[in-house]
């Protein structure tokens, strides 16, 4: 019986059952935490969810960007990017089965057996993991709702400055799936940047947000991936990054959760 966690799929089901076999993962007694992006960009967006839909049961998503926009997309009749690949999930007879799966599905996670902390993008400095578990356990009964729709709707405006209890709900989801599902970089007074998606290099003047002090007091081992140009690199032993960019040419990494040792698989398509 081992618990498993894997960095975004993105498409790459080739990559993703290879790692399976690998581990000898069995569905029937070992669990396996996706963190988030496992449609869009890569070759197979529906061999990775209609596995992981026919896996349910030793299967958890903390939903990504891309999998929030797949959600969105459905809800309103918005057309898919045709870089994302996405037309076989919505010309399947099972779509709708899919999206309702992915509403079940949570933002974060705690795994208080492993000591960790998973989420696609991170952990708010600002936020606690109590902190960031209510949060993210509100922003899931938004999209959960009856009124998900009006929630996707408003998921694309600009990100609240700050919180505040006064933000209205609407607001307030909107800067809470912008943490769990984009965040990389804060601002010099700790605000989310969401227009930076490059290596930790790249900016002098931009914070990754794994290095805010408040990370550093964090007991948690932090799990995460949607960062891809970090390569799997963090510099700090008990943030781990799980996005290692398979479907940009680069590699897949799964992580045994109870010794943290890490298995990879260069990706299929810079063979191809």
């Amino acid at each position: 019986m081992a618990d498993y966690a894997i960095g975004d799929l993105q498409g790459c089901f080739s990559e993703f059952n290879t790692l399976l076999q690998r581990v000898d993962f069995n569905p029937s007694k070992d669990h396996l935490y996706l963190v988030g992006d496992i449609v869009a960009r890569g070759p197979d967006s529906l061999a990775c969810l209609d596995y992981i839909y026919q896996h349910q049961n030793s299967m958890t998503i903390t939903l990504g960007n891309h999998d929030l926009h797949m959600v969105a997309c459905y809800f309103l009749n918005k057309p898919t990017n045709p870089k994302d690949k996405l037309n076989p999930i919505f010309e399947s007879p099972k779509l709708a089965h899919y999206i309702a799966f992915l509403q079940t599905q949570p933002l974060a996670l705690e795994l208080i057996k492993h000591n960790c902390f998973i989420s696609h993008a991170g952990l708010n400095p600002d936020w606690s993991i109590e902190d960031a578990l209510k949060q993210a356990q509100f922003a899931q009964s938004c999209y959960q709702s009856n009124n998900a729709k009006a929630f996707f709707e408003h998921m694309y405006q600009p990100h609240p400055e700050q919180w505040s209890s006064n933000l209205d709900d609407f607001a307030k989801f909107r800067y809470i799936v912008n943490y769990f599902t984009r965040m990389r970089f804060l601002t010099s007074d700790n605000k989310l940047e969401l227009n930076a998606k490059g290596a930790i290099t790249d900016s002098q003047t931009l914070t990754p947000w794994f290095n805010h002090p408040n990370i550093a007091k964090t007991k948690h081992d932090i799990i995460f991936g949607h960062w891809a140009a970090l390569e799997g690199r963090t510099g700090n032993p008990r943030v781990h990054a799980l996005d290692t960019g398979c479907v940009w040419g680069n590699t897949m990494t799964l992580m045994e959760l109870s010794t943290k040792k890490v298995i990879i698989e260069k990706s299929h398509l810079s063979s191809k």
